[in-house]
């Protein structure tokens, strides 16, 4: 589990970030976790945008996401959604203590 620092930290770091993926009428599928948590491996950090045709809530959406991909939650601000993993492979956030 993050901490409030590490999320305060994540939130900063995802602040420049842009959305890659969009979470639309289909809500949350296999093959969107499945390239979620491959982006996460590269990435640590991303943004998700929530569409306003989406039939599910943001917070089913993150729960969904976060479980799928066994990311954390950093946070849900209005439609977007930030998740952080840690990679195995291509780490390059380090997170305070």
């Amino acid at each position: 589990m993050l901490t409030g620092k590490q999320k305060r930290y994540l939130r900063s770091e995802a602040h420049h970030l842009s959305p890659i993926f969009q979470v639309g009428k289909g809500g949350v599928n296999e093959n969107m976790i499945k390239q979620i948590e491959e982006a996460l491996e590269k990435r640590e950090l991303m943004k998700i945008s929530v569409l306003q045709n989406c039939e599910w809530d943001k917070s089913e959406v993150a729960d969904a996401l976060v479980e799928g991909a066994g990311a954390e939650l950093v946070q849900v601000i209005g439609n977007t959604i930030v998740l952080y993993k840690e990679s195995k492979d291509n780490k390059q956030i380090t997170l305070p203590r």
